[in-house]
C-alpha cells in the first residue's frame, strides 16, 4: 500500500510564507472559499476568530496551502500556524533546482525577503543554501 503526502510546514504567518513559496516555485496559493467558511461559522462548526482577512479575502487563520497547477498530482505545501518561533536548523528542506540560473534566483530571492546563508559544492554539485522570510533554510540547486 502507498500513501499520499503533503508537506507542513510550521510558520509564524502562514498566508505570508505561502504567498511567498507560490511566487518562488511558480505555483499558486490555493483559492479561499469564503461561502463554505461563512456556512460553518454561521452554523456554529467553526468560530469567528478561527478566519481572518487576509489580502481582501477570508481565509482560514490556521493555515494557507500552495500546489503546482501544472501537476496536480504532485503534493502540496501547507504552512501551518504555530505559537512558537523557529529556534534551530530544519532537519528537512526544499531543494529548489534554479540550474544556471541560480545566481540570479538567489539575488532575486534576496531581493524579496531571502538570505543567503552559504555556497556550498562538492565535484561538480554546486548549491546555495538560503533562508526564507522566517528562517527556514532551503537550498538552491
Amino acid at each position: 500500500m502507498s500513501y499520499e503526502i503533503q508537506v507542513t510546514v510550521d510558520s509564524g504567518r502562514p498566508h505570508d510564507q505561502a504567498k511567498w513559496w507560490a511566487q518562488t516555485l511558480g505555483w499558486r496559493v490555493e483559492p479561499s472559499d469564503e461561502d463554505f467558511i461563512r456556512g460553518l461559522v454561521a452554523a456554529g462548526q467553526a468560530r469567528e476568530e478561527d478566519t481572518e482577512v487576509y489580502d481582501g479575502v477570508l481565509v482560514w487563520r490556521v493555515g494557507a496551502g500552495i500546489s503546482d497547477p501544472a501537476h496536480p498530482d504532485r503534493p502540496r505545501v501547507l504552512f501551518q500556524l504555530v505559537p512558537e518561533g523557529k529556534t534551530v536548523k530544519n532537519r528537512m528542506h526544499f531543494d529548489v533546482r534554479a540550474g544556471d540560473d541560480r545566481e540570479a534566483v538567489a539575488q532575486a530571492l534576496v531581493a524579496r525577503g531571502a538570505a543567503i546563508a552559504h555556497r556550498g559544492e562538492q565535484g561538480p554539485f554546486r548549491w546555495i543554501t538560503m533562508t526564507d522570510p522566517e528562517g527556514n533554510e532551503f537550498c538552491l540547486t
